[in-house]
């Protein structure tokens, strides 16, 4: 299969027409690439609180809301495309209220209909202490016809223990759509994808919002570069890296991914990160029961 992330700029839309017309524009640009499955940013959906007209202009709850309530219309949008081309995408998250606070949630359509949805389960410090966006509900492993395919969200990605029950449960594939202002914050996510494939001997993708945005302080600098890795073993570039986009310039990275070679390297690779993850409670049990502080001699 083909797999294709986005490095994502948000625009302003006077109207629903101009919205559809950008997507399907993305979209049949990865399929013309020969793209399965398309993944898009964390917080692209903010781009949808535009149709709410200039009164919600940096009025981060106003954003919030709007985004949320035009939630239909990108269902609509991507659930046809996705219908129309026969490929899998995971929609750019955003907003979903469903409580007195919103959660950040990522619609996953396929060629049959919406799949489901995933929603962020460990906030960042803007999230909760600014915006108040709380978690959601648990994680959830989609049995695709591409494989089995797991979702974790920007900040979510740098979290061991989530990727990690993904794969436990089956995961081959991670996807890590981010939102992230400093090139810091980027290459926490970036690190934190290389290092989910290479422990979990997989395939990631970070998907990442771009660029600038004039209008909506949550997301108005944005850092990155789409990128999908795998594990630096036999049979993977040594980078681990498949493809990636130049940082902040706005495209596709497309990669052509076989998972059967996920298979072989959790199998016979020249480690074996997946299968060794378990020895690491017995060593900690049997061989490093308190860490000893050792000095120098005097």
């Amino acid at each position: 299969m083909k797999i294709a992330a986005a490095a994502y700029p948000l625009h302003w839309f006077e109207n629903e027409a101009a919205y559809a017309a950008k997507i399907t524009r993305w979209v049949e640009e990865a399929v013309g690439q020969g793209a399965d499955l398309l993944v898009f940013p964390e917080y692209g959906a903010m781009e949808l609180a535009s149709l709410a007209g200039p009164s919600v202009c940096h009025d981060e709850e106003a954003c919030l809301r709007a985004a949320d309530a035009a939630r239909g219309l990108a269902d609509q949008v991507l659930g046809g495309l996705a219908a129309k081309h026969g490929v899998h995408i995971l929609g750019a998250s955003g907003p979903t209220y469903e409580g007195a606070r919103p959660v950040n949630r990522a619609v996953f359509y396929g060629p049959d209909g919406i799949l489901g949805h995933q929603d962020k389960q460990i906030m960042t410090r803007y999230e909760a202490e600014v915006i108040d966006v709380v978690p959601g509900g648990p994680l959830r492993l989609f049995d695709t016809t591409l494989g089995r395919i797991g979702i974790v969200i920007c900040y979510d990605i740098e979290f061991p223990l989530l990727g990690r029950a993904l794969a436990e449960a089956g995961a081959e594939i991670l996807l890590a759509p981010s939102c992230t202002e400093l090139l810091a914050g980027f290459t926490r996510v970036r690190v934190g994808a290389m290092a989910r494939a290479l422990e979990n001997q997989c395939v990631s993708v970070q998907a990442p919002l771009v660029g600038r945005c004039d209008w909506c302080d949550l997301v108005d600098v944005t850092t990155g570069r789409a990128a999908i890795y795998g594990p630096p073993d036999h049979g993977w570039p040594a980078t681990g890296i498949l493809a990636e986009t130049g940082l902040n310039q706005p495209g596709w990275a497309i990669a052509e991914v076989d998972l059967e070679q996920v298979r072989r390297s959790r199998e016979n690779g020249g480690v074996l990160n997946f299968r060794d993850w378990k020895t690491q409670p017995d060593r900690l049990r049997e061989g490093v029961r308190h860490v000893t502080l050792v000095r120098n001699p005097a």
